[in-house]
């Protein structure tokens, strides 16, 4: 078991706290349209911290827990990628300006953290008092698998989200942005402008992806240090990422089959490990570094395949996939 001292949590949460504050400064404090060559710089450098750190993590505590970070940071990372397919929906389905679209990411992410911390600390209690959680954990995410496979050629529906309908009914809203403000007072009353409807529903799809993301990292490490190094260093370089491959998204037709197959590896991983644990000592358990191995050739196919669609068939357009459960009237209505 890894033995991380107050020290070393207070160091990681004071290195991770100073990085958020940087891309608080740059994304609030100063709002612009982001260029390639910039998006470009921070990718590079938030990726080259994550991997600095993973290196020092490993040269410290030994490679058995770097493998289980740098594995927990790629699935992070991949499932990432998806939320930003998200984002790109609300920020065209809200016509959010492009000098402000920092803002709203920088935002996203301060509470996609927050949300990560909170589900990190439950599911560490969880899996620690009852090992049953195990295969919760497992069967959440093949559930999660076959739903994201089923809905692979759909994106989420924005306006059906519960949240944003609730903060309509609540406040009234503006039409037009008003500078980078939340609220605005028109013909003397406080009216919710749409960038804060944008933040309600960029923070509640959040809110999903954190429920889906902590299983699939406790499915590669227990480790509760671990998931949430992983889970911050994987959202730290959101923003920069957003606006580099914003204009890629389109041709990565194939990624929503690769999480699906990434989740239900992963879920099945955790089931093999309860069973392991609980009922049959003899049931085959799945290494770290064959996770690790696994998910980079899920990863690297489902790129090279989606390229690949897209150059013979320009027309072909990626989706987010969704997690909806289609009614029985949809269904009829489908067929």
């Amino acid at each position: 078991m890894l033995e991380v001292t107050a020290l070393g949590w207070t160091i990681t949460i004071g290195v991770i706290v100073a990085l958020l504050a940087l891309d608080l400064t740059l994304g609030v404090l100063r709002p612009h349209a982001v260029g390639f060559r910039e998006a470009a710089g921070w990718s590079v450098f938030y990726i080259a911290v994550a991997l600095l750190f993973g290196v020092v993590f490993a040269q410290i505590v030994g490679w058995d827990h770097g493998t289980e970070y740098f594995a927990g940071y790629i699935v992070e990372k991949s499932l990432s990628v998806d939320n930003l397919f998200v984002f790109v929906i609300i920020m065209s389905t809200f016509a959010v300006p492009q000098k402000y679209q920092q803002e709203v990411l920088t935002f996203g992410i301060i509470i996609a953290l927050v949300l990560r911390v909170i589900f990190i600390a439950l599911g560490a209690t969880l899996l620690n008092a009852f090992s049953f959680m195990f295969l919760i954990f497992g069967l959440i995410l093949i559930w999660t698998a076959v739903q994201l496979f089923r809905h692979r050629d759909e994106d989420p529906d924005v306006g059906d989200n519960a949240m944003v309908k609730a903060a309509k009914k609540m406040f009234p809203v503006t039409e037009k942005f008003h500078g980078g403000k939340l609220f605005a007072r028109v013909d003397g009353k406080r009216t919710a402008t749409p960038l804060f409807i944008t933040l309600i529903a960029i923070g509640s799809t959040d809110l999903l992806f954190a429920l889906d993301s902590i299983p699939a990292v406790f499915g590669v490490t227990e480790e509760a240090y671990i998931v949430f190094v992983a889970n911050a260093f994987a959202l730290l370089g959101l923003r920069a990422l957003f606006f580099l491959v914003k204009g890629l998204l389109d041709r990565l037709v194939y990624l929503s089959v690769g999480l699906s197959i990434i989740l239900m590896f992963i879920g099945a991983k955790l089931v093999l490990h309860w069973l392991h644990q609980d009922l049959w000592h003899g049931a085959p358990e799945i290494s770290t570094p064959v996770s690790l191995i696994v998910i980079l050739a899920i990863l690297t196919i489902t790129t090279v395949a989606s390229l690949l669609k897209t150059r013979n068939d320009p027309k072909a357009k990626a989706h987010a996939g969704s997690l909806r459960v289609t009614s029985p009237q949809e269904e009829d209505a489908k067929r």
